[in-house]
C-alpha cells in the first residue's frame, strides 16, 4: 500500500503542474503569432492538386 500512496501523492501535485504547463503550451503554440498561415496552408494540403 506504501507505493500506492507515494504514486497518488505525485499524481496529484506533480501531474496536475505537468498537464496544466502543457495544456497552458498548446494554447501558446495554437495562438502564435504566423500560426494562422501554416495552420491554413495545412487545412488546404488535401485539396491541392497534383
Amino acid at each position: 500500500m506504501e507505493t500506492y500512496t507515494a504514486m497518488r501523492h505525485f499524481a496529484d501535485s506533480w501531474g496536475l503542474l505537468a498537464m496544466t504547463l502543457f495544456f497552458v503550451g498548446v494554447v501558446v503554440f495554437t495562438f502564435r503569432p504566423g500560426g494562422k498561415r501554416v495552420a491554413d496552408e495545412a487545412a488546404s494540403i488535401p485539396l491541392k492538386e497534383d
